[in-house]
């Protein structure tokens, strides 16, 4: 197994190779839970996760963007507005 460093974390190769890989819209909206639909409107709305634009019919997703997306929303309450405290 390889190590990768980046920003004082260890990153196994497998594990970095999981994060790094590159998801169809279908593979990404069923891994956020939603609908490709969903996907397509945050993206002309720019409230989505960050995508590749491969082509003019074609957009890929990254996991590690696809999660990073998802943690940003996590709240511990409904007030909690996720700006700073």
């Amino acid at each position: 197994m390889q190590r990768s460093a980046g920003q004082g974390e260890i990153v196994f190769a497998e594990e970095r190779d999981y994060l790094e890989a590159h998801l169809t819209e279908g593979q990404a909206a069923a891994f956020l839970g939603y609908k490709a639909k969903t996907l397509q409107k945050w993206r002309v709305t720019g409230s989505g996760p960050a995508y590749i634009s491969v082509s003019k019919r074609s957009v890929k997703y990254r996991r590690r963007e696809l999660i990073a997306w998802a943690n940003a929303r996590l709240r511990q309450s409904t007030s909690d507005t996720g700006e700073g405290c």
